[in-house]
């Protein structure tokens, strides 16, 4: 056992300050020096180096854009359709998390825990962290300025703290290692290197302990602000630290709702909000939205340019940034949010669908639910007066989409203007497209009437979208780099994929917000309504809803209902945040802090700690929502041409046989939206009424029922059997065999008295 012991000691790597995508200007993603690790007087008496050294410490933890089920360990959810997405209502599929068919053990977990790659690997980063702090205040203290050396460690403790917290929230308490070990010297025999769980809420200190030092030590705002831009400063720290005691305070590890814990999680979020405030943050555009926020132009540019065009605020309260240079090493870091995002005839990477019940749940044009507004919800012209964000979410038939390039791929053209595409389907088409010119046409047609009805069928894609099986007529284009919107687009277009290249938007340097602003607002709000400080909440949602709504409608808060208190109030926030936060990586968090899987009914058989009685034993219940367990899977929309397939192998685009589109509808201009009394919109609804049928396909693609079915022990993940062989002191998570000792786990995630904790006497620790 002794060497599976220093194994999981994580010998420190050899540091390599790599050209990166952690948070940082174009100087910061130039390739650098590589710095060892036998010279750390040198390292760590420069300025320099050191920030070569804390570089590279980003390039290790900061989430990526693509982490979902990936290889970082570090984050689950970004936005994209990983299996922790697929559980909630922003995308279709099965996640192997609810298919009630199926039972799962800890083998079935993700791993972000232990990790055999030390560069991925979470103790191995922490080791590197620790490093960092020793050999800082060893030989820098006395040979940097008080600003660099303050600077550079506040960063390391935020990194920890950050590093600490991914792996909290998921397990529970974690072993706490705030030194660098000695792997091969002085270990007492290998033993000093077992270090056993601590509680969850010895975690919880910890972490805000670090954020705290963090706080203190780093400057509010960077003074070469464009150089060092997209480094975590006083603010940020403030910020994860109240998200951070928002989700301790929620019902997951808060199962009697102890007050004083939302109480905590106020002042915190508060305290970030009035730094923040001081400190060049706030919701960008806010003040210079101009005439365009009925179409979210400014909205939508948000995710572009942070800071808004006059530069005022800064949204992005915590980013990791991309570049778009050649690749020439792998540290060359593209954003693929925006080329996954494209649909496949622009050469993207086949597009990103969200669901029927998502694309229905938004808010009309006055703020209210459909069936609430003075708006008519008609679920063909799904499009017709929604909320303003919607239009910058989603994208869907005869929508102007625009990029800057021109799609050349895999295809002949005739010269009576046929294409051919690999899919076989032949049809009159402008495809390819000159980007400056692209309608999304993502409608289907069929050759065989009886499968247009059919909800587990799907015909032909129209413009070379081929078949529409699994996939939906809607795609989102939340963050999409729009040519409308900027000119200086943030991507590259390759009209040909190479190596150095990539292909179509893959050579991108698209930001990526892990918090922003208009979080932290949120994450204020709940915690304001768990207090019953009610007027504080209902006018952060009110400033959420500002920025997008026109005035006229401030007179109604924005379709807000005034008076709202206790468990309707938090529901609105939820809500808020489904809309606001969507296809950012955070609804699932939200699902799984408020237990809406199943409301917490039926929790104590895990424990006696896991028994919910606040919030009247059923969180669902008392906001008002029903459980996502027992529900049937989420839908796809499909839109449809009415008519079947032309030409005499019926695979012809039956509306192009008939007509020009062109000529009768020119694609919905989102930035004319507002003018004319909408008549972009009015114009689209007559084509889809005459041309258009709309159906729900099943999400998961095949005739199979499959219910949605999240176990209790779910909620919080067990230990994989790595870390349970490698470290002897790990106890598993109750409701999680324990490989290690036998049976089935023992270490309660929810209790809070150390006393109590598990330890392993074989191996001679005490406590």
């Amino acid at each position: 056992m002794r060497k599976n012991i220093i194994k999981w000691g994580m010998l420190a790597l050899m540091s390599a300050t790599a050209a990166c995508n952690i948070g940082c200007s174009d100087d910061f993603l130039e390739e650098k020096k590589l710095y060892g690790k036998d010279n750390e007087v040198s390292v760590y008496s420069n300025y320099i180096t050191a920030v070569g050294r804390i570089d590279n410490l980003y390039y290790m933890v900061l989430p990526g854009q693509k982490e979902g089920n990936g290889r970082y360990a570090n984050m689950i959810s970004t936005g994209t359709e990983d299996d922790w997405a697929k559980t909630t209502e922003e995308y279709g599929g099965v996640s192997k998390w609810e298919d009630s068919s199926k039972s799962l053990t800890y083998s079935d977990t993700e791993d972000h825990f232990y990790v055999e790659n030390k560069e991925i690997s979470p103790y191995g980063q922490v080791r590197e962290i620790n490093e960092f702090i020793e050999n800082l205040q060893k030989y820098g203290k006395d040979n940097l300025e008080e600003w660099q050396y303050n600077g550079l460690l506040g960063q390391a403790h935020f990194l920890r703290a950050w590093r600490y917290y991914l792996m909290v929230k998921w397990y529970g308490g974690v072993p706490i290692i705030d030194h660098v070990q000695a792997a091969l010297v002085g270990n007492g025999e290998g033993l000093d290197l077992v270090v056993p769980r601590s509680s969850t809420k010895e975690c919880i200190d910890f972490i805000c302990g670090d954020l705290d030092k963090a706080a203190k030590l780093l400057p509010l705002k960077w003074e070469e602000d464009e150089k060092d831009w997209g480094r975590v400063t006083a603010g940020t720290a403030l910020a994860v630290k109240g998200r951070i005691l928002l989700h301790w305070a929620s019902p997951l590890w808060n199962r009697k709702n102890d007050l004083s814990r939302w109480e905590a999680a106020f002042a915190a979020n508060d305290s970030a909000l009035k730094v923040l405030n001081n400190s060049g943050y706030g919701l960008a555009f806010k003040d210079n939205a101009g005439s365009q926020k009925e179409s979210a132009a400014n909205w939508g540019k948000m995710f572009l340019n942070t800071k808004g065009t006059d530069g005022s605020v800064n949204e992005a309260v915590f980013v990791t940034l991309y570049n778009n240079v050649q690749k020439t090493n792998n540290n060359i870091k593209w954003n693929s949010w925006e080329e996954d995002n494209r649909p496949k005839n622009t050469f993207g990477g086949g597009g990103k669908h969200p669901t029927a019940e998502m694309v229905d749940l938004f808010p009309m044009a006055d703020g209210k639910k459909a069936g609430e507004s003075e708006h008519e919800y008609d679920k063909l012209s799904f499009f017709m007066n929604r909320d303003p964000r919607f239009y910058r979410t989603f994208a869907f038939p005869g929508v102007r989409w625009f990029y800057k390039g021109q799609t050349k791929d895999n295809l002949t053209t005739a010269a009576n203007n046929d294409v051919t595409f690999n899919s076989g389907v032949t049809m009159r088409s402008e495809y390819p497209y000159n980007g400056g010119e692209y309608v999304l046409w993502s409608y289907a047609f069929y050759a065989n009437e009886a499968n247009m009805t059919d909800p587990h069928k799907s015909g032909y894609g129209a413009d070379g979208l081929g078949s529409l099986s699994g996939r939906s007529s809607v795609y989102i284009r939340k963050r999409s780099d729009d040519l409308q919107l900027n000119g200086n687009t943030t991507y590259i277009y390759a009209h040909v994929k190479t190596d150095a290249d990539g292909k179509g938007f893959s050579r991108c340097a698209l930001p990526y917000m892990e918090m922003r602003y208009a979080e932290v607002l949120l994450n204020y709000a709940e915690a304001a309504a768990a207090i019953n400080k009610n007027v504080e909440a209902f006018e952060a949602l009110k400033m959420i809803r500002s920025r997008v709504y026109d005035s006229k409608y401030e007179a109604t808060n924005y379709g807000l209902e005034a008076g709202m208190t206790d468990g309707r109030l938090i529901a609105a926030i939820l809500y808020e945040r489904q809309i606001e936060l969507a296809y950012e990586g955070k609804r699932f968090e939200d699902m799984r802090r408020w237990l809406l899987f199943d409301g917490g009914v039926g929790h104590e058989y895990l424990g006696a700690n896991f028994k919910l009685t606040g919030w009247g034993g059923n969180t669902c219940a008392y906001l008002g929502l029903t459980p996502t367990n027992g529900r049937a899977k989420y839908h796809y929309i499909e839109i449809y041409a009415k008519n079947k397939a032309s030409g005499e192998d019926f695979k012809s685009d039956p509306i192009l046989a008939e007509i020009d589109r062109n000529k009768v509808y020119a694609g919905l201009n989102l930035l004319d939206r507002e003018k004319n009394n909408n008549q972009g919109e009015q114009q689209l609804k007559a084509f889809y009424e005459t041309y258009f049928e709309r159906k729900d396909r099943d999400g998961e693609g095949n005739e199979s029922k499959i219910s949605i079915f999240w176990q209790p022990n779910f909620y919080i993940m067990g230990l994989g059997n790595s870390a349970m062989i490698n470290n002897p002191t790990l106890y598993q998570n109750i409701g999680w065999e324990d490989t290690a000792h036998g049976g089935n786990g023992i270490f309660d995630p929810l209790e809070e008295d150390p006393a109590k904790i598990p330890v392993d006497t074989d191996t001679g620790y005490s406590r």
